[in-house]
């Protein structure tokens, strides 16, 4: 579609005008107004469901597509095939034409086939007046039948095709059967009525064309002088102005012959036959006010004939009825439903037994008596099921026959059980008819033999039934240790050889009893199903996992199956580590980061210089080299830095110059005023002279501020001492461009140390003196608070370390560890290398200033639900943690007597610490990145913590 031109931007005031004029234009008018079922159809709203549906012809193409449009405009829940064809008419009278136009960009069929026709079928895009063939009536019409344009569709059979009753990626991960394919429907002969002699035609028939009369032009004056052919009595008007007549659509009628209207013939036949008989004096046989057969009755519906013919005992009649039910379980299950159809249940499940006659000796009879089962080994106890089915199954005499070979009637007869339980299958997935189905007890003795049937290749279909029914019925059942069905399941959970299997035995087992007040207690789990859920969970198979974690959530519940944990896990048949820490990774299952910012500290502006900094000898002396105007230039650089909001002053900046400069001995080697003042603008591109008119007129360069340290003629900083000795209100200010110059300073002039003739630092002879002394050695750079608490320190080796740790690292390992070593976080680097005392900034920070700080913390967050609480697999697994921090302290209490025959006894702090204590660290990370699990692991490790001390 072109959402370009359409858009579906139009509101419903202009899409009307623009339909009315469109059909004021095509010739066809428009209801507005229009209404199925007495309520009233919005055109707009109409239009826009059925274009996000893909436009007339999909929807119309589509099984039911106009019933599910019709459930929009809520036209009632009865006689929905009528309403559906209702709203299908209204669109197609008034918006389908439009659609074409409007939404295809094409040019719609004429009205003739369209508008002034009915609304069955569709390919409106293709439709022409060559391949147009008028719709026929029901009465005449051959195999036509429409499931929109009656209401009668459960009169009707449905076609046998293939379907797939399982959904593709189904936890069963099996291949359905398909149903039968109907045959194709037969062509009806239509003979060719046209005559296939040439007719020639005389030129009597030819039509030329007519001269127009001047008395039918009104207003017209005929001048004899014009152009011959602007003349209506001429034949040159004639010929210039003759337009073909409009062609019309061919209306073809079939041809009435016996095949397709048998009646008619018959009716025919009849009455020559009534004619002949009154000639020769016969009177004809009168059945007025009789009721022949077939006629007067139309018979029961889909519903009650294939209810009767399942519960016929017919085989054919069951086939029959089969057929029809797999159809409308698997199209009609929402709304088909046991209650409204008693006996239907019971014929399936009736159907459904009889596979135990393809393999064993036997024929189950259900029994409604009282104590008639124990009487008789065939008879099931259809009041409260049959407890000693298990033995009775053991008991049987298996028929022999090879397994590679299936005779005719074998295949039929266990096709006809698939279909029965297919259908069971089907109507057990709408939770009324699973209700209605957990009452019947015969339907839960059929389960325990499916399952115990034997391992058959033609038995895996049923089997898996078996399996689809019991996962949707065992909510409604309370099955005790000892329940066939019960055990039953089990023995296939210990199998565990197929993933779908496993899938849905899981799922039946962990909703035992879920819709009623019993605890399902999951008593008697053998050992080896217990390890084999544990290596699942380690798996990469999310649906697998969610499936064991929610039996373990049932399995943890009480006490005495923790303790059966416990039991295996001290005498090493099972190892619950695996499985406790496979929990705590789950907390974090697909969880997203978040990043949160939050401010510590706010930028601190650079400080801005005042003073003009004084060189270093070095620097100094290395200028003095140069000759002008590269010296003043490389002293410009050194000592200033581009600002557009700063000035400087131009005598200051001048005396400034020669007073660095200006050697007695040799005073004419500087520049002259006028000409460094113009060195400054080639110096610094936007810097410039100004005068500031005033009192006093100011004469400035704007542009460029004093650096805080100067720079060398390659571009590196030197860098200033900042050592503020006690009393002192400024810092030492000396700079060096080496760190280990500047240390040496700091040791020399500082701290008082010196050295030999060696080189070696005399640190002992200082320490000595300064134990004699009493005198303690301290850092005071920037405001260091390192030795503020004990007092300072008595070595001076100590103190001359902790000094470097101020100064820049270029030793040769520096740019080792900078290219290997992970580096930090810039804010806490940052907020670790400026020393603020409480609100008071250091003399560092106030000049050169700071970023601003942030705390940055990422959140894990896992999924939620449209309320906000946690779901899936983090919520399952903190829940199962939470039932072992609750239950573990109770089960050590009873396996206090029970572990003595091997081993010492744990007590239930031993168990917390062994089990649950290496998962807390990563709890307590969870508990503070994990906003929808926070309030479940906070009570979490509120347990544990009470379990260890208690």
């Amino acid at each position: 579609m072109d959402d370009e031109m359409m858009g579906m931007r139009l509101d419903e005031r202009e899409f009307l005008e623009d339909l009315r004029a469109f059909c004021a234009e095509r010739g066809t008018s428009v209801d507005i107004n229009a209404r199925v079922n007495t309520k009233h159809i919005n055109l707009y709203a109409l239009f826009k469901t059925v274009y996000e549906r893909g436009g007339y012809d999909k929807v119309s193409a589509e099984k039911l597509a106009w019933r599910k449009v019709g459930q929009a405009f809520n036209l009632g829940q009865t006689n929905t095939a009528a309403y559906a064809f209702a709203l299908k008419t209204v669109y197609y009278k008034n918006l389908a034409a439009y659609e074409i136009k409007k939404v295809w960009n094409k040019e719609p069929p004429p009205k003739e086939i369209l508008e002034n026709v009915s609304a069955k079928g569709g390919d409106l895009l293709t439709r022409t007046l060559e391949n147009f063939k008028p719709p026929q009536n029901r009465d005449s019409a051959v195999n036509g039948n429409d499931s929109d344009i009656s209401g009668d569709d459960e009169r009707k059979t449905p076609k046998e095709e293939k379907m797939d009753i399982d959904e593709p990626g189904s936890g069963g991960g099996r291949v359905t059967r398909g149903l039968r394919q109907a045959p194709p429907q037969r062509q009806l002969f239509q003979p060719d009525v046209s005559s296939s002699r040439q007719i020639r035609n005389t030129p009597s028939n030819i039509q030329s064309p007519q001269p127009f009369h001047a008395s039918t032009n009104v207003g017209y004056t005929y001048n004899p002088s014009s152009n011959p052919s602007s003349n209506p009595n001429s034949s040159s008007f004639s010929i210039a102005n003759y337009e073909p007549r409009m062609q019309m659509p061919l209306t073809l009628r079939s041809v009435v012959t016996p095949g397709n209207n048998p009646s008619l013939f018959r009716d025919r036949v009849k009455k020559i036959r009534e004619m002949q008989a009154a000639k020769l004096g016969k009177s004809p046989s009168s059945y007025k006010g009789m009721m022949l057969p077939g006629t007067g009755f139309d018979g029961p519906n889909i519903y009650v004939r294939t209810l009767l013919a399942l519960r016929s005992g017919i085989a054919g009649e069951q086939d029959y009825a089969l057929h029809h039910l797999v159809k409308i379980s698997h199209e009609r299950g929402d709304k088909y439903k046991f209650e409204a159809f008693p006996g239907l249940a019971e014929g399936l499940i009736e159907k459904a037994l009889e596979v135990s006659s393809l393999f064993y000796d036997i024929k189950w009879v259900v029994s409604y008596g009282n104590n008639s089962s124990t009487s008789d080994p065939s008879a099931l106890d259809g009041m409260n099921a049959t407890s000693d089915l298990l033995s009775r199954i053991q008991n049987l005499r298996q028929i022999s026959f090879k397994d590679d070979v299936e005779t005719e009637d074998f295949d039929r007869r266990l096709s006809k059980i698939n279909e029965a339980g297919l259908v069971i299958r089907n109507m057990s997935m709408l939770e009324d008819n699973a209700k209605y189905l957990s009452e019947q007890h015969p339907l839960r003795d059929f389960l325990t033999i499916a399952l115990n049937l034997p391992r058959h290749v033609a038995l895996i279909e049923l089997k898996h039934y078996a399996l689809d029914i019991a996962e949707q019925l065992t909510k409604y059942w309370s099955l005790s240790s000892t329940d066939p069905l019960y055990l039953s399941l089990l023995d296939y959970l210990c199998d565990g050889s197929d993933r779908g299997v496993a899938l849905t035995t899981l799922r039946a087992i962990s909703r035992i009893s879920m819709n009623l007040e019993d605890s399902n207690r999951l008593q008697g789990v053998p050992i080896s199903a217990l390890q084999r859920l544990c290596i699942w969970t380690l798996l990469d198979d999310e649906e697998l996992i969610a499936a064991c974690l929610d039996f373990f959530y049932q399995f943890t519940a009480t006490a005495e199956n923790v303790a059966i944990l416990l039991i295996h896990e001290a005498k090493g048949n099972l190892s619950l580590h695996p499985l406790l820490s496979q929990l705590g990774r789950l907390l974090l299952h697909n969880s997203q980061e978040t990043l949160s910012k939050r401010l510590v500290s706010p930028a601190v502006p650079a400080k801005v210089a005042t003073d003009i900094p004084a060189l270093p000898a070095e620097l100094l002396e290395q200028l003095m080299s140069y000759g002008e105007p590269e010296r003043s230039s490389h002293w410009l650089r050194a000592c200033f830095e581009e600002d557009s909001e700063s000035d400087i002053t131009q005598i200051a900046l001048w005396q400034a110059y020669q007073a660095r400069f200006t050697k007695p001995q040799n005073p004419q080697n500087l520049l002259a005023a006028a000409e460094f003042i113009k060195n400054v603008s080639n110096t610094f591109p936007t810097a410039n002279a100004q005068v500031i008119v005033g009192a006093v007129n100011r004469f400035i360069i704007k542009g460029i501020r004093p650096r805080h340290v100067p720079m060398d003629t390659k571009g590196r900083e030197y860098s200033r001492c900042l050592w503020r000795s006690p009393g002192s209100s400024k810092s030492c200010g000396v700079c060096y461009l080496k760190p280990g110059a500047m240390w040496e300073h700091m040791v020399t002039s500082h701290l008082g140390l010196s050295q030999n003739d060696e080189g070696r630092w005399n640190f002992l002879e200082v320490k000595t003196a300064a134990a004699l002394n009493g005198h303690t050695f301290d850092c005071h750079w920037a405001g260091c608070l390192h030795y503020s608490k004990r007092g300072g320190s008595d070595d001076p080796y100590e103190v001359g370390m902790h000094i470097k740790m101020h100064l820049p690292d270029n030793s040769a390992m520096a740019g080792h560890r900078a290219k290997y070593n992970k580096p930090g976080s810039p804010d806490r680097s940052a907020k670790s290398s400026l020393n603020d005392v409480g609100d008071k900034l250091s003399e560092h920070v106030l000049l050169h200033g700071r970023p601003a700080i942030y705390d940055h913390f990422a959140w894990y967050n896992t999924a939620v639900d449209e309320r906000g609480d946690a779901v899936g697999l983090p919520l399952t697994s903190v829940l199962v943690l939470k039932n072992f921090a609750r239950n573990i302290p109770k089960a050590a209490v009873m396996l206090e007597s029970e572990l003595t025959d091997f081993a010492e006894p744990t007590p239930k702090q031993g168990w917390m610490n062994r089990l649950l204590g290496p998962i807390k660290p990563m709890l307590g990370y969870v508990l503070s990145h994990n906003r929808p699990l926070a309030t479940y692991v906070s009570d979490l490790i509120t347990a544990i913590e009470s379990g260890m001390e208690g």
